[in-house]
C-alpha cells in the first residue's frame, strides 16, 4: 500500500512517500522538498502558486519513489486553527452495560461545542472516560454504572482556509484522504515507546508559525498555533543588519545560533548589503539578533500550556522540539533554561528505506502524516475522504492510531 504525507508549508512544501508492506513496515521510499509559494502563515494566499509548488514537489518524490500518487494526506496549520478540550456525558440504564452506542452518545455531546465562527471540526480525539465518577478508563465498553463521562479533545479549522488548502491540493492533480493538524502529525512520528506513556510537549517552529501540542499518554490534550515562526528570526536579522532577507536566511542558516557563548568568538562575517558594499558582523552578535525572537517564541510556547493545563514543570515531563528552526544550533540549550525540563530534538523514527533522507526534524509533519494513513487502511481507499464524518475521524485519530503505532514501534526498539 502506497501512502503520501504533504506538509505544505509557508517556507517549503515537503512530500514523503511510503509503503506499508504485508509485514506491517513502513518503507520511506520516496521525498522531495520544495521552495514553498503562495502561503503566508501556514494559509494560501494565491491558489495557483501553491499548487504548483505542491505539483512540483509530488512530482520529484514521485521520481525517486518510481511510483505514481494518486491521494496524499495533507497536514494543517495557521492561527485558524483551534482548539478545546471539551467535556461530555451519557446516563446509562440501569442494570445495562454500556455500549459502543453510548459512548457515541458521550462523544456527540462533547463535539456539540460552540466553536465562534464558521469551523469545521478536524480531530474528534477521547482523553478518558469516568464511569460513575471513577476516573482513567480507557475503554468503558461492558462496564456497568449509570454515568458515563468523557473528556474529548476538539480540532476545528476555519471553513474558508481549509476549503482553499483542500483546493490547492486538488488542483495539484491528486485527491485529498484527509486534512491532520501538523503538531499531531509530527507527534506520530517523533514520539518514542517511552514517551508515549508520560507527558510530553511538542514545539514544532516552521516558518511562517510555531505549532505546539501536548501529548499525555499518547493522547492529544493540547494544541496550540503561535503566529511567529523561523522567518521572524530572519526578518530581525535582515532589518537590524540592513540586509536582503534572502541573506539574512543564508547567514542565519550557515552561522546562526540560538546562545552568543556557542559562536565563535574570532568569526567575523561577511554579509552583502542591500545597495551597498559588504558588511561585517561578529558571529556572537548574530547569536544576540538571533536569542530574542527565540526567546518570544518559547515564552508563548509556555504560556499556552500554562494557561491550559498549570504550570509547565508540574504538568509535563519532556519538550521535544521540530521544524526547521529546531536545527538552530543552541536551541535545545535554550529550551532547557527556559523550560527548566529535559529537552530533546525530535526526528522521525520507526521507518526503514530512506532513513537517512527523512531524519531531520524538518520531516516530522510529512512522515507523521504517512504513519497517520498507515494506521487508518480503510480510510486510505476511501475516495472523498475529506469530507466524511468528524466522528468516523476522531475515532480513527485517537486510540485506535495509537495502538497500531505502538505495535509498529515493536519491530524497531
Amino acid at each position: 500500500m502506497i501512502i503520501v504525507g504533504l506538509d505544505v508549508g509557508t517556507t517549503k512544501v515537503c512530500t514523503v512517500i511510503g509503503e506499508l508492506s504485508s509485514d506491517g513496515v513502513l518503507d520511506i521510499i520516496g521525498e522531495s522538498t520544495v521552495p514553498s509559494q503562495g502561503l503566508k502563515k501556514g494559509v494560501v494566499t494565491n491558489l495557483e502558486k501553491t499548487s504548483e509548488s505542491i505539483r512540483q514537489s509530488l512530482f520529484q518524490a514521485e521520481r525517486v519513489a518510481g511510483v505514481k500518487v494518486e491521494r496524499v494526506w495533507a497536514g494543517l496549520a495557521g492561527s485558524h486553527v483551534k482548539s478545546v478540550t471539551s467535556h461530555g456525558l451519557a446516563a446509562i440504564r440501569r442494570n445495562h452495560s454500556i455500549t459502543a452506542s453510548d459512548v457515541e452518545r458521550a462523544i456527540d455531546q462533547a463535539k456539540a461545542y460552540p466553536f465562534e465562527g464558521d469551523f469545521e471540526l478536524i480531530h474528534v480525539l477521547p482523553l478518558d472516560y469516568r464511569v460513575d465518577g471513577q476516573e482513567g478508563i480507557r475503554d468503558p465498553i461492558g462496564m456497568a454504572g449509570v454515568r458515563l463521562e468523557v473528556d474529548v479533545h476538539l480540532v476545528a479549522g476555519s471553513k474558508g482556509p481549509m476549503t482553499n488548502l483542500r483546493k490547492a491540493v486538488e488542483d495539484s492533480g491528486v485527491e485529498l484522504s484527509g486534512l491532520v493538524l501538523q503538531s499531531y502529525a509530527s507527534g506520530l512520528a517523533v514520539l518514542t515507546p517511552e514517551e508515549l506513556s508520560m507527558t510530553v510537549m511538542l514545539v514544532d517552529i516552521g516558518g511562517g508559525t510555531t505549532d505546539v501540542a501536548v501529548f499525555k499518554a499518547g493522547h492529544l490534550a493540547y494544541s496550540g498555533v503561535i503566529a511567529l515562526g523561523g522567518d521572524h528570526v530572519t526578518h530581525d536579522i535582515a532589518q537590524l543588519l540592513k540586509i536582503p532577507f534572502e541573506e539574512a536566511e543564508r547567514v542565519k542558516k550557515k552561522y546562526g545560533a540560538a546562545l552568543p557563548e556557542l559562536a565563535d568568538p574570532e568569526l567575523v562575517l561577511e554579509v552583502n548589503q542591500e545597495g551597498g558594499p559588504l558588511g561585517v558582523i561578529p558571529a556572537p552578535e548574530l547569536a544576540r539578533i538571533i536569542r530574542p525572537r527565540l526567546r518570544e517564541i518559547l515564552h508563548l510556547a509556555r504560556g499556552g500550556v500554562d494557561e491550559a493545563l498549570g504550570p509547565l514543570e508540574i504538568s509535563v515531563g519532556k519538550v521535544i522540539l521540530t521544524g526547521g528552526a529546531a536545527l538552530v544550533p543552541g536551541l535545545e540549550d535554550l529550551a532547557r533554561k527556559q523550560f527548566n525540563l529535559p529537552v530533546r530534538l525530535g526526528r522521525p523514527m520507526g521507518v526503514s528505506g530512506l532513513i537517512d533522507v527523512v531524519a531531520s526534524p524538518t520531516h516530522a509533519t510529512a512522515v507523521g502524516l504517512v504513519r497517520h494513513g498507515a494506521a487508518r487502511p480503510a480510510a486510505q481507499s476511501t475516495r472523498g475522504f475529506a469530507r466524511s464524518s468528524s466522528r468516523q475521524q476522531g475515532a480513527d485519530s485517537g486510540e485506535n492510531i495509537w495502538n497500531r503505532i505502538r505495535g509498529i514501534f515493536k519491530d524497531f526498539f
